[in-house]
């Protein structure tokens, strides 16, 4: 009881909304045949008023676990209190009774057919009860399920989040076994994806009897799939995990996933909810939640290289997929140098081997201009050489300035128009070649140039399929890489030049020495920033305010705030007003849950105005 309300008094001094402790944590989940023992359960009324007393003074939800008297059964409880009030009592749904479990021996499982205003009486008190309650506090709703109903076909954790429930507890008291906890971290993941809900569980550890079975304490919170926290096994103490659930992308989820509704009309769940208050959301300085800077990149080296694998097949079959339908053997592709056709390039290869095509049908054409460095121009050759391809070089400088003089351009003016005009002749080479050849010309750009409109309207914008179009910029670099570190020996220095090359159009001079002077990054913002500010928009409809918050915190040390500021304005105004050049993309494969084909994920008038959204910072 004393180590209860210390750690409940923490808790609230750190700001916790919703405080959740073990199975039975008053009693202890071991106590056998002395939960039917007057003095246990009298103790259990007083130890509830005295958790009621000390929690008068604060806002915070303390769920703790009690075995409770109703009528002439016993339950295994949850008692919710809040503000030194019992707020609700939530019986446990299913009783285990198999293996080393014997509940059924003292409990009763939790009443179908109680009234809607059953109440449990504890000590003076009348408290709601019953297996459907929800505490609601602003848009959060807290649903109770204990132990073995995670373990069942059903839980009453999916019919409370149907109900409304967007934060789910689980009181738990499992013992371990070889390989169980890794079992139920996949079961507390799957379930809080499935309900696109939290889901905060606290298992019994240290101070329960081992006489058959040993506890190791759990403290683990998840969200929609995700694992936020978990605490360190083994430890001889109190295990206590905090971490902030981000109701806002809850919410935005399931009103953006139909099924999720569908499926709630369909079982038509009937809720209690009991009303509760949180306190004012903490300063984002105080944000108990890893905000992960790449949000597209994997953090783990394994898990990386797993995602660069998955990515990489599924551009290949796709690619393979359009060939093979087409009946197309010949592939165009305008190789420059850069991370992006590279990427197409190495793509391209991989189908062909797929459908045992000879790579000499993979034309790659280099087409030296205006901008051309020898660094870049040299890595195509070279790399061209190397994969076994068709090799076609076709220089533009001396078309470009024809066509300048044709339309009356001065070739001094380094404008959009002298830098358009490069792209679209490269791109009118590679559909006449394509022509000449009867095969189909392979895109190149990726999702972070389409979200910013980095590309040139009929000119590198348009291709017969355009297998980058789901990969964003932070994620082409490590897939290059993927491919020098998995390839063959006779290109991975070359790829590995090509990751480290700054990107650039190169549709201007370079300098005086030679070198790129023309780096995107300089003039549109760095694209791990784009990146971020896309995924956001993207996978949760954030607003600017709410993504500029979030990216002060994963990005700080990095960027300042006003660096910040600078580059989510202008993200936010070329999103909104480029989108005419993405309402007409070729086709081209969707690789993982943010993107922006018009045809799939994302579909916006081209008229819209993004002052709002400017408005908004």
């Amino acid at each position: 009881m004393a180590a209860i309300i210390d750690e409940a008094q923490k808790a609230a001094a750190k700001g916790v909304d919703v405080m959740v402790t073990p199975e039975l944590s008053l009693t202890g989940y071991t106590c056998a045949d002395l939960f039917h023992n007057q003095l246990l359960l009298q103790s259990v009324i007083s130890g509830l008023e005295k958790l009621a007393h000390a929690t008068e003074c604060n806002s915070l939800l303390l769920i703790v676990g009690a075995p409770l008297r109703r009528g002439d059964s016993l339950f295994n409880c949850a008692v919710a209190i809040q503000a030194g009030q019992m707020v609700g009592v939530v019986p446990k749904t299913y009783i285990p009774n198999y293996n080393e479990f014997y509940e059924y021996r003292w409990f009763a499982p939790a009443p179908k057919n109680l009234p809607a205003d059953a109440t449990i009486t504890i000590g003076s008190q009348q408290v709601p009860f019953g297996y459907n309650l929800i505490f609601n506090g602003g848009d959060a709703g807290i649903g109770i399920e204990i132990c073995e109903d995670l373990w069942t076909p059903v839980p009453p954790s999916s019919m409370l989040t149907l109900a409304g429930a967007n934060v789910m507890v689980n009181l738990s008291a499992s013992n371990d076994l070889i390989g169980k906890r890794d079992y139920l971290l996949n079961l507390i993941s799957q379930q809080s994806a499935r309900c696109n809900a939290a889901y905060i569980y606290a298992s019994s550890g240290w101070g329960e009897s081992t006489t058959d079975l040993v506890f190791d304490p759990k403290a683990i919170i998840a969200e929609n799939g995700r694992i936020l926290a978990q605490s360190p096994r083994w430890q001889m103490a109190t295990a206590a995990e905090v971490a902030d659930i981000d109701i806002d992308a809850l919410n935005r989820d399931r009103m953006h996933n139909r099924s999720f509704s569908q499926s709630a009309e369909h079982h038509n769940f009937e809720a209690r909810f009991i009303k509760v208050t949180f306190a004012a959301t903490a300063p984002v300085d105080d944000l108990l939640r890893h905000i992960d800077a790449h949000p597209f990149v994997p953090s783990s080296v394994s898990h990386l290289a797993e995602r660069c694998e998955e990515i990489i097949n599924i551009q290949a079959l796709g690619l393979a997929r359009r060939l093979d339908a087409t009946r197309c053997c010949t592939l165009v592709v305008g190789i420059s140098g850069g991370l992006d056709s590279t990427l197409a390039l190495l793509v391209a290869c991989k189908s062909f081997d797929l459908l045992k095509l000879d790579r000499k049908g993979i034309i790659g054409v280099t087409m030296p201009g205006f901008g051309t460095t020898g660094r870049t121009y040299n890595n195509a050759l070279k790399l061209m050489e190397a994969l076994g391809i068709t090799i076609k070089e076709v220089p533009i400088a001396e078309a470009v300035k024809l066509h300048f003089r044709n339309i009356g351009h001065d070739p001094e003016l380094i404008d959009v128009t002298y830098e358009n005009s490069q792209a679209r002749e490269r791109t009118q080479i590679l559909m006449d070649i394509a022509n000449q050849l009867g095969g189909m010309v392979l895109g190149t750009g990726d999702l972070s140039e389409l979200a910013l409109g980095w590309a040139t309207y009929n000119g590198d914008h348009m291709s017969m399929y355009g297998v980058n179009t789901g990969v964003p910029k932070t994620l082409v670099k490590h897939l290059v890489k993927y491919f020098a570190d998995n390839g063959d020996e006779a290109s991975r220095a070359i790829l590995l030049d090509i990751v480290d090359t700054p990107i650039s159009p190169e549709l201007t001079p370079a300098d005086s020495d030679g070198n790129i002077a023309q780096k995107t990054e300089d003039l549109v913002g760095p694209y791990e920033l784009h990146d971020f500010f896309l995924y956001y928009m993207l996978r949760y409809g954030f607003s600017p305010e709410r993504i500029k918050m979030l990216a002060n915190k994963a990005f700080k040390g990095v960027y300042d705030e006003e660096t910040i500021d600078k580059w989510l304005k202008t993200f936010m105004r070329r999103f909104f007003s480029q989108q005419f050049k993405r309402s007409c993309l070729p086709d081209g494969p969707k690789v993982g849950s943010a993107t922006l084909s018009p045809r799939g994920d994302w579909r916006m008038p081209s008229d819209i105005s993004s002052a709002p959204w400017l408005q908004n910072l």
